[in-house]
Parts: structure tokens; sequence; C-alpha cells
């Protein structure tokens, strides 16, 4: 079957117009990424304007209809690269207003007498660039670097952009060889891989901040709204995986001391700041490679990868000394004072699995208690008893 130019024009047409109402659609189930899909569905729409207009250009006068035609097009692709980059807070606001300028002057002065030239091969040169630019916005994207759709905007982007590289520099040399016939076939190929961007595009866009979107959640899932670490089902996932690829590694269990009092004489609000202030210095304390978790009340925990039991009594004395060191007041401005006790395990030999290590450094808090709080316990070795 053979498809003729007009027909696939008024398929890119209405792919793209389709592009644009499912991504406005998106648009209220992604409030954090309406704008940028907002412009996205603006550069869809822009370009569904410049190919409806690329079908009527011969009826207009002179190089008018093949200029408002590329100059919309143009416009359109400037736009998707805005929305991509806004995606990480850039913008390219001056240099599209600049390149889009420049186009409207390009044609003004040379399109009447190289109206040819200028359609078929100068014209996609700014698409190139600007395709070009879009794949390298995303691909820069730090944000969005773990999203499995990330690759494809890149990949599709940037087979688009050596496209219109190939037309602006090799249909040329083509042309001269094989005479209109290279133009026409180049026309059709263009827009059969024209056709596939206007689908492609804005459905990885749109799985893409679907997938962030899904990424977000599972992240609040699995964080403690109050203090911003990790809740317990969170510390139980992380932490398993982390102690099946350590050699070496410690468990400090944490418990505020007579919390219940502070609640109590200074209000909930003064106890939550507490539990954010210490939230805070046992982060601070554990290093970035610690998987750190209110399990829940006043209770935390930290797992230590490649500790050993006086390496990580050493980051138990900087958490005890940190929440000694600044004061919380309460609504009245009287000073809070707060304590924690911890108890301590080491892998192996309080346990080879993250539960058993949990149990045995709630066994050595549970010891510090008893023993007048605002201390750090051992907990005993284990007993292995015989098979």
């Amino acid at each position: 079957m053979r498809v003729d130019l007009l027909t696939l024009y008024c398929l890119a047409v209405g792919t793209l117009l389709l592009s644009t109402a499912m991504t406005l659609w998106e648009c209220p189930a992604r409030p954090k990424r309406s704008r940028e899909m907002m412009v996205l569905a603006g550069g869809y729409f822009a370009l569904a304007m410049g190919c409806a207009l690329a079908t009527t250009r011969d009826s207009l006068p002179g190089a008018l209809g093949a200029a408002l035609s590329n100059v919309t097009m143009l416009g359109g692709y400037l736009l998707i690269l805005h929305g991509v980059a806004v995606l990480d807070k850039r913008s390219h606001r001056r240099a599209s207003i600049g390149l889009l300028a420049l186009s409207v002057v390009a044609w003004a002065v040379g399109g009447a007498m190289w109206q040819v030239q200028f359609w078929n091969y100068l014209s996609a040169l700014p698409i190139a660039l600007v395709s070009a630019a879009t794949a390298w916005e995303m691909a820069r994207n730090r944000a969005l670097r773990t999203m499995r759709a990330r690759p494809i905007v890149i990949a599709v982007a940037g087979v688009h952009a050596l496209f219109y590289l190939g037309r602006s520099f090799a249909l040329p040399a083509f042309a001269s060889v094989y005479g209109i016939e290279a133009v026409t076939l180049a026309g059709k190929v263009t827009m059969y891989e024209g056709v596939l961007y206007s689908v492609g595009l804005p459905m990885a866009l749109l799985a893409l901040v679907r997938e962030e979107a899904h990424a977000q959640l599972l992240e609040a899932s699995q964080t403690d709204y109050l203090t911003g670490l990790g809740n317990r089902r969170w510390f139980f996932e992380q932490g398993e995986a982390v102690l099946l690829n350590t050699r070496g590694g410690a468990l400090l269990a944490f418990d505020l001391d007579h919390f219940k009092a502070i609640n109590d004489r200074h209000g909930h609000a003064t106890g939550d700041q507490v539990l954010r202030h210490f939230s805070r210095v046992v982060r601070k304390a554990a290093g970035p490679d610690a998987i750190v978790a209110r399990l829940g009340g006043e209770e935390f925990a930290a797992v230590l990868p490649g500790h050993d039991r006086k390496s990580a009594s050493l980051i138990g004395d900087a958490v005890v000394r940190g929440l000694a060191a600044v004061l919380v007041h309460d609504a009245q401005g009287e000073p809070v004072s707060a304590t924690v006790s911890i108890g301590v395990a080491e892998l192996g030999s309080d346990g080879l699995e993250l539960s058993s290590l949990l149990s045995a450094a709630d066994r050595a808090l549970y010891l510090a208690k008893a023993r007048g709080r605002n201390r750090i316990e051992f907990a005993p070795p284990l007993v292995c008893a015989a098979a």
C-alpha cells in the first residue's frame, strides 16, 4: 500500500492533537508537573498546526505558506525543549526567542528567492539543533536519571535530530545526483519518522511523569512524615539488603529518655521538635551510608555497614553529645533537655540477620535503661546451642 505525503501529514496532525489532549488530561492528576505538561501540550499543538499549514502552503502567496508552517513547527519544537528543560528547573527562553526571530528574518530575507532550498534543506537545521538540545536536556536531567522512560525520550529526540540533520546536509548531495525523486522520497521518509516521533515522544514523556509520581508515592509510603527519616517498613527492606552486601556491620537502637514526660509537661508540639532535632543529630552522626529510621514513637534505629562495636559506639557517643549540645524551647520559651539510651549490636557475634540484630540491640537498650539511662550498652554475645 502506497501512502502519499498528504496522508502522512494528516496522520501526524491527528497523533499530535491526540498527544495534546492526553497530556492536558493528565495535568490535574500530576499537579507538581502541570506547568511542564502544559508547555509540552502547547508544543504538540504547535507542531500539529505547523503540519496542517504545510498541507496548504502552496495556496498562500510566495513563500508565506512555507514560512508560516516552518516557523510554527519550530516554535513547537522550542516549546518541547522548554518543557523538558523545566523538568530539571532550567530554561532556554531567551535562546528560543532568538532562534525563532532569526528564522523569521531568514524567511523574510531569502524565502522568496530560495523557497525550495529553505523548505527542503535549510529549515531542517534549526529543528535538528533543537531536537538535539532536547535529547541533551533529558540526558543531563539528574532528577529523572532513574526513570526507565528517560532513555526512550533521549533516543526519540536524538534520532529525530539525526533525521533532520541528514535532511540539511546529506539530502542536497543526494538531490544533485538523483534529482527530485530523492527529495520526494526524503519527504516521505521524514514524515514516516515524524509520525513515529509524534507518538513516541509524547507517550515517553507521559510515562516519565507517571513513573516519577509513582516513585514519589513509594518514597512517601516509606518515609516518616514528622522526621523525614525512613519508616519501619523501609528500615527492614533497606537494612536487610545492606547487611547482605557487607562483610561487617553494627546496629544502634535508640530510645529517648522520659519522652512521655516531655510531651506531658511541654506539649506534643515541643515533643515533635525534640524528635525532629534528634533525627537530624542521628543522620549527621551516622553518615551517608547508614540506614536510619524511626521505628515508632521515640524509638529509632541505625544500621551501620562496615562498622564494628567500637566504631559504632563512637557514633553513639556523637549522638549523645549532639543531642545535649542544642536545647529545644517550648512555646513559653522554657528550655527542654533530652537524653537518649543506646543499645549496640554487632553483625556476626550478635546475629546474622537484621531481626536478630535488632533484638540484641533492644536487649542492650533495656540494659541501658535499667542502669540509669543516657548511656550506651553493648549486647552480650549470643550463646549458640549445640546441634
